[in-house]
This record gives C-alpha cells, structure tokens and sequence, in this order.
C-alpha cells in the first residue's frame, strides 16, 4: 500500500469538510474555502476528525491515484486553515518593487514598468523593495503565480540580478577573460 496515501489526514478546529456524491469534496476554513472533485473509484471517508482514503484494488492506476489523492486533499485542509506562501526576491541595481492598490509595479531594468495584478484567491505583500511574498490557499496556484512573477525577469548567472525564490541558490558562472588577441 501507498506510504502516503495510507497516513490519515488531521482536521484540525475550525475547519469543516464536506464529502458529496461522486468524490465532490469541499473544505472551508478561516483563511478560505476550497472545492475539488476526485477520482470515483477511490473511497474518501471521514472519521471523527480524520479523513482516510482508500482504493479498490492494486492496479497500477489506483495505486498512482491513492498518494495523489491523499496529497491533494491534505493540501486542501492546510491551505483553508493557514495559507502558502512563496518568497520572491529581486536583485539588481535599479531593480526595485511597490504595491499599488491590487497590483503590483516592478522596475527590472527594461524601458517601462512591469505591473502584475492580483487574481482571485492570491494576494501580494511588498515587505520592503526587493521582496514579495504571494499568499493563498490552493498551493498549486500560489506555485504558478510566483513562477510567473519570476518569468518577467528569470536570474541570470553571470551577475545574479533578476527575481529569485528566496530559497533558490543561482549558480554563477565566471566572465570572460581577458584575454588578448595577436
């Protein structure tokens, strides 16, 4: 059996589940609410304050499905009971961020301003001029928010400037030499 998706899945206070016909699964807490419907084939039960995924057989398929599944649902309890976060720092000289309203406006070094505006369920925090911390609960989409923020100036790695995940390392590489020509 699946490590992962044998291990039960804590409830913690505060935050409700709901399993509806056909795997429909809604949990809301107080940092959001969030619905996904899973595979029908697998049994999602809820036991007191514990949910428990199980499969029907040992196909190859089930056995994927079960870990995922049990993942995907774990991430849904933490992400309504307290929220993911991703950390963005942006390095160079000239390089420097702020918050306007719903949006944010980051200077990168090109002609004009790159602006990036909040989406529905993600939110920015600009805690100083060269960092941003993107906030929600779905931990996929605050994944795919932050990648995209990085992609309006990826690092580079001869000087490092650009924007970086705070825990990414950038490997440097050397310049050129100077070498001179006969």
């Amino acid at each position: 059996m699946s490590r992962v998706g044998r291990a039960p899945i804590t409830v913690p206070a505060g935050v409700t589940v709901t399993i509806a016909d056909g795997n429909l699964v809604t949990v809301k807490g107080p940092k959001g609410e969030m619905q996904r419907t899973f595979n029908p084939s697998l049994t999602i039960k809820q036991e007191g304050t514990e949910l428990l995924v199980t499969r029907p057989n040992d196909s190859k398929e089930m056995r994927s499905l079960h870990g995922t599944t049990r993942a995907l649902l774990h991430n849904m309890v933490v992400g309504c009971h307290e929220t993911f976060t991703k950390t963005l720092q942006v390095n160079g000289i000239g390089y420097r961020v702020e918050k306007k309203g719903n949006a944010v406006t980051m200077k990168l070094g090109y002609s004009h301003d790159v602006v990036v505006e909040e989406i529905p369920g993600i939110t920015m925090e600009v805690p100083d001029a060269n960092t941003i911390v993107v906030r929600g609960c779905d931990k996929q989409a605050v994944g795919q928010f932050a990648a995209v923020i990085r992609g309006k100036r990826p690092p580079e790695p001869y000087k490092g400037k650009g924007i970086k995940y705070a825990d990414e390392v950038i490997r440097r590489k050397e310049g050129k030499t100077g070498a001179k020509k006969k």
